[in-house]
């Protein structure tokens, strides 16, 4: 098992005016799944919200990625990504005209 060092956030930003709208917050845990479904621990709904999106992977080596495993995609700074490195405050679309995510880590 995979110890976490970082504690990590997930922030919905309002589309209007990036002001945070909902958070959770994870300590312990080594994937996070993010989609529409209620099995995802960060659930969002959204109609162009896949049910399963975007994980958060941890790995030993490098640390936190995003990997997208939607057809809808993910996108940082308005590209799309299939596996990137996680840094404290990137914020990440879901879709192209989706939900924004904030990811901090603390």
């Amino acid at each position: 098992m995979s110890v976490i060092i970082e504690y990590m956030s997930a922030i919905v930003l309002s589309l209007l005016n990036s002001v945070p709208v909902q958070t959770w917050t994870f300590d312990s845990e080594n994937v996070i799944r993010i989609g529409r479904a209620t099995d995802n621990q960060v659930i969002l709904f959204s109609a162009v919200v896949s049910r399963h999106h975007a994980e958060l992977r941890w790995h030993e080596v490098d640390g936190w990625h995003l990997i997208n495993i939607s057809p809808n995609g993910t996108y940082l700074n308005s590209e799309a990504i299939k596996d990137t490195a996680v840094s404290s405050g990137m914020v990440i679309r879901l879709a192209t005209s989706g939900p924004k995510i904030q990811i901090d880590l603390n």
